[in-house]
């Protein structure tokens, strides 16, 4: 199904005012599994991280991360690039109104843009599985990273990401022009573009999968069919979400031997 017309309608509801945004962060944090491993990981960079450090959230989307970091320090300089106009728009016109002095969001390209040695953090969430030359990507990253900075990329693995679990499954985002990543793949891809160290692991194991159904997949998919389930949602998630809560809980800080997704670092 594609993801984009929903995300549009979800945006619409809630880029009415600031705190209604604010609450669609605070949401989105709750809900994404993703969100839970992303924030474990940028809680563990923020404690080396510099009072100015300068990130790049690369295919920033809402801007939620970008609010998680500026909240964390509004003293780091964030540059949040997309490809979608009326999102960075949008996202420009919220961050002026909270006073987020230190972020700008851009209309960008990642698989041409560069900004030499500039960033001491690269964020790039539920980006690779939509670009499909990807190698580049990296090195573009790795052009406009300091020495030591840190990338962070979050995207669906080959062992079941996108819901594809077989040949003739499709790929639950029609936008995704990968399924997955093979973990050593992606790995030696991002090896070649010039990055010294890589780890990669899996999320969304066996607690993250039933997590995923019961708090997007299927909120999702009947939002797909009526905007009518918008008035039943509340009522859903009272009763799903404590228990999605716990899985989210223990997938973040299992160990997973598979998962349907990936945290990826490499240092430059």
């Amino acid at each position: 199904m594609q993801y984009d017309p929903i995300k549009r309608s979800l945006g619409n509801v809630f880029n009415k005012n600031p705190f209604l945004r604010k609450l669609f962060y605070r949401l989105l944090d709750l809900l994404l599994l993703r969100a839970w491993h992303v924030h474990k990981e940028l809680r563990l960079w923020s404690k080396t991280a510099m009072s100015d450090a300068k990130i790049l959230d690369a295919g920033a989307g809402f801007g939620q991360y970008t609010y998680w970091l500026n909240k964390k320090d509004p003293n780091w300089n964030i540059l949040a690039l997309d490809v979608k106009e009326e999102q960075v728009e949008d996202c420009n016109r919220f961050f002026s109104e909270i006073g987020a002095t230190e972020v700008k969001f851009e209309v960008g390209d990642l698989t041409k843009y560069t900004k030499a040695k500039t960033f001491d953090l690269v964020v790039c969430v539920d980006v690779m599985e939509h670009i499909l030359e990807d190698v580049q990507v990296f090195k573009n990253f790795y052009g406009s990273m300091k020495p030591g900075a840190m990338l962070l990329i979050s995207t669906p693995s080959d062992q079941g990401g996108s819901d594809v679990h077989g040949d003739d499954d499709a790929s639950f985002i029609e936008e995704h022009v990968r399924d997955g990543y093979n973990i050593q793949e992606i790995q030696d891809k991002i090896k070649s573009a010039g990055f010294s160290k890589v780890e990669a692991r899996y999320q969304y194991g066996s607690p993250g999968k039933i997590a995923w159904r019961l708090s997007m997949k299927y909120p999702i998919l009947m939002l797909g069919k009526s905007k009518l389930f918008f008035i039943i949602l509340p009522f859903y998630y009272i009763i799903t979400y404590p228990i999605a809560f716990v899985l989210n809980y223990f997938d973040t800080y299992m160990k997973h031997k598979t998962g349907t997704g990936l945290i990826v670092k490499a240092w430059a």
